[in-house]
């Protein structure tokens, strides 16, 4: 796919231009924008994609895309918070596809800086297995990856089996654990089979929920650690364990469900 130019608007083209320039003469030095791909100067490598986050750039990459630039640094542990600087919006200029959560309050920036060349992806960021297979190959079909997204998932499904299945024999006198769970970890949950008595989030639990969700005396808590709001069922008895849903910066979503399994399991070995 040839790469496009975007066009900048004129209250962006003055921060650009320096954004550019410092880059041009090596005073911009490292910057921020990280990428999944080795030097590929000419090669054909596909799109070039441009995502806000490790969790966008992950799902592009399980899709086939090897020209990956990624937005927010991964040591940011909530990603919403980050201040986009005009070197980042800059980033879009190369771009053929450029993702976003419509969640993250920086996307009216991108998509102004997008102009109309790149295509912008709103990204369903869930990683319940059968959503995150869907998004994998709903944006290969965009990328023209979808053999590459194809191979993924079923690399994906035996992985995911094998978690399953390891999982399954850490239950708790083999029985499924009673879980509470942080609405966007919920899909962790699902990985356990654990069965799951209570949601919560993502705001902080209210009196009238902690009564209610420690009512059902769960085994486990769990949490979402890029929104966690602390101990969510203090004197319960139920072990609280954060789950981690964003990828590291070599943007490998099988590691984030081996990671999960890895906490879960240790969680049911210890209660």
């Amino acid at each position: 796919m040839a790469r496009t130019r975007v066009r900048i608007t004129p209250l962006l083209a003055l921060s650009f231009s320096a954004a550019l320039l410092l880059t041009a003469t090596g005073c911009g030095g490292k910057g921020d924008t990280s990428s999944s791909s080795s030097d590929t100067a000419g090669k054909d490598t596909g799109p070039v994609v441009v995502a806000t986050t490790s969790w966008e750039g992950a799902f592009a990459k399980a899709a086939g895309a090897e020209d990956v630039k990624v937005i927010v640094p991964e040591s940011v542990q909530h990603a919403p918070d980050y201040d986009p600087k005009p070197s980042d919006l800059a980033a879009v200029a190369d771009a053929d596809f450029v993702l976003y959560a419509p969640f993250e309050p920086y996307a009216e920036k991108f998509k102004e800086a997008a102009g109309g060349d790149a295509e912008l992806v709103e990204v369903n960021l869930d990683n319940d297995a059968d959503k995150a297979k869907a998004e994998v190959t709903r944006l290969g079909k965009m990328f023209g990856t979808e053999a590459a997204a194809a191979k993924w998932i079923t690399s994906f499904d035996t992985e995911y089996g094998k978690l399953q299945k390891d999982l399954k024999s850490a239950w708790p006198d083999g029985k499924a654990p009673t879980v509470v769970a942080q609405v966007f970890s919920a899909w962790s949950a699902k990985l356990a089979g654990a069965e799951v008595v209570g949601v919560y989030g993502p705001e902080a639990v209210t009196a009238k929920q902690l009564s209610d969700l420690s009512g059902k005396k769960p085994q486990l808590v769990v949490d979402n650690v890029h929104m966690t709001t602390g101990t969510v069922l203090p004197d319960s008895g139920a072990r609280q364990v954060g789950i981690v849903n964003y990828p590291d910066k070599d943007l490998d979503l099988l590691i984030v469900y081996k990671n999960a399994a890895t906490t879960l399991q240790e969680a049911m070995n210890a209660s």
